[in-house]
């Protein structure tokens, strides 16, 4: 029996870059769903091996959006209570917050982390992370650790870096599926570039310099964690 992974995207050209490169190569055949282009989500999560609710330029606030809401609501009714390995990636991970009952929303200061920063396991999982380690950011936003949840990894400006619920859903903020491609696409849109600007985000030219150097190290985390939690209980290729 083949793998199955269900990739939630927010725009219509969005890529699951690294991620469902990796996904790939592990055998896995992608479901590759937008709720904001209209795409339903499924009802019966078990017959995927993994779920992936990727980052967008929404926010997990956006109740008004129909695809957002959909999302909020899938998470809450269907991904969560379910035993289907689960990651939430930026957005992805705001959302299953806000459904968790935590605060969402930007920093009262305005202060944004955009490019490769620095990222240090907790305490409470030691290994999560390597020492030293700098991942892709690319978020305004941030979300408190949900009531009854493991927090995973932290920086000193963005406290609520990764969280674990239960023993099957992970959420992240930063990126682990950055591609150099897709570091140029959001760099240059006319969106993306406005962000450079603000308090926070490294320039183009510094965020492509830490690519080169932190991409490898990302790769290895991401393939690890692919093996030990996203798939590991996946079924027989």
């Amino acid at each position: 029996m083949s793998r199955q992974a269900l990739i939630v995207v927010h725009q219509e050209h969005s890529s699951p870059g690294r991620v469902g490169e990796m996904l790939l190569a592990r055998g896995c055949r992608l479901d590759r769903r937008c709720p904001n282009r209209g795409d339903p989500l499924p009802q019966d999560v078990s017959r995927y091996d993994a779920l992936v609710v990727f980052g967008g330029p929404q926010s997990a606030m956006d109740c008004h959006l129909p695809g957002i809401r959909a999302e909020l609501d899938w998470l809450e009714r269907h991904a969560l209570p379910g035993n289907t390995p689960l990651l939430g990636i930026c957005l992805g991970a705001q959302q299953m917050a806000r459904v968790l009952g935590a605060k969402v929303g930007p920093r009262d200061d305005g202060l944004v982390e955009i490019g490769y920063k620095p990222i240090r396991a907790t305490p409470h999982a030691p290994d999560f992370v390597p020492d030293g380690a700098r991942f892709y950011q690319w978020h305004a936003e941030t979300f408190d650790i949900p009531p009854g949840a493991l927090h995973l990894a932290e920086n000193d400006e963005f406290a609520a870096q990764a969280f674990r619920w239960g023993e099957h859903a992970w959420a992240i903020e930063f990126h682990p599926e950055m591609t150099r491609e897709m570091i140029e696409r959001w760099c240059t849109s006319e969106r993306g570039s406005r962000k450079l600007c603000l308090r926070g985000a490294q320039t183009h030219a510094e965020q492509i310099v830490d690519f080169e150097r932190h991409a490898p190290h990302t790769d290895r985390w991401l393939a690890a964690f692919i093996d030990r939690h996203l798939l590991a209980t996946a079924r027989a290729a």
